[in-house]
């Protein structure tokens, strides 16, 4: 495994991958590896491409400078998960080599319009603009390639598909499912900063969600339940919310839809969602 700090290595490695007739698997990541990303990695493997991950923790994707902080930041143990999980290449640039202008603003930024202004978009201002500007980037650099990224930030995902399709990226973007411990709890870097009567309230989305795809239901039902689910459960309710799955609208119209949730646990944000059909005599949904 080769660890690579600047752009200009970045862009040489991967090209050199594409000329030895490879295909490019980029994960990237804000480092803090756990199993979720392993999954990833993994999906490259198996498509047979080269897996190459990035770690930077984006400044610019964080409107509050506590939880930037707090973030947590273990290279030494993500390159040595990233050595034993087989990645070929590990692109771990300072803030300086992503953003020279730092931490003044730097003056491009990247805003994808429709997917992005409710839900996190909401409750976390210029996040988005953020994430799309340092995927731009990355994805600018790293040239063709299939880029993965896991279904738990599904906003993201939606996101980045959308950019790609209007930048015209030669980029494949692969959603790959959710992996959750085993009591169902999605894996996420910020359930580090749970206790363990946190991580046992927070059981309550993942078991909400199981309610909401295990049959057909209606919107208001799911709505209902998985609210009630986690205010019983000491959870502060960010958004509950059933959209389209391409445009996360409520334009649900042939029953296939996600639930999105959002809630805050001894203040830590933990974001799930799950797919789920919605009754056709929910009037609300179609």
């Amino acid at each position: 495994m080769r660890q690579i700090s600047t752009l200009s290595e970045w862009r040489a490695a991967t090209e050199d991958i594409r000329q030895s007739g490879q295909r490019v698997g980029v994960i990237p990541t804000m480092g803090a590896l756990h199993e979720g990303h392993r999954s990833l990695i993994q999906r490259a493997i198996d498509d047979g491409t080269t897996p190459c991950v990035t770690i930077f923790v984006n400044p610019r994707q964080f409107n509050d400078e506590v939880d930037l902080h707090a973030y947590p930041q273990p290279l030494d143990d993500d390159l040595a998960r990233c050595r034993e999980w087989g990645v070929a290449y590990v692109l771990t640039p300072t803030i300086q080599e992503m953003w020279p202008s730092y931490p003044q603003a730097t003056a491009t930024t990247v805003q994808v319009a429709g997917v992005t202004e409710e839900f996190e978009g909401a409750g976390r201002p210029g996040h988005f603009d953020g994430v799309a500007s340092v995927v731009t980037k990355l994805f600018v650099v790293t040239g063709p390639s299939t880029a993965y990224f896991g279904e738990k930030d599904f906003q993201q995902l939606a996101m980045v598909r959308r950019l790609v399709l209007d930048m015209g990226f030669d980029i494949d973007i692969v959603g790959c499912p959710i992996v959750r411990d085993d009591k169902g709890l999605a894996l996420s870097s910020r359930n580090a900063r749970l206790s363990p009567t946190g991580r046992t309230a927070a059981l309550a989305i993942s078991r909400a969600l199981k309610w909401a795809a295990d049959r057909p239901r209606t919107v208001d039902e799911i709505d209902h339940h998985v609210r009630a689910a986690l205010i019983q459960a000491g959870i502060d309710v960010a958004y509950v919310a059933v959209v389209n799955q391409e445009t996360l609208q409520t334009d649900i119209v042939d029953g296939s839809a996600r639930v999105l949730v959002a809630g805050i646990v001894e203040g830590v944000r933990l974001l799930d969602n799950a797919p789920v059909v919605i009754r056709k005599d929910d009037t609300t949904c179609c």
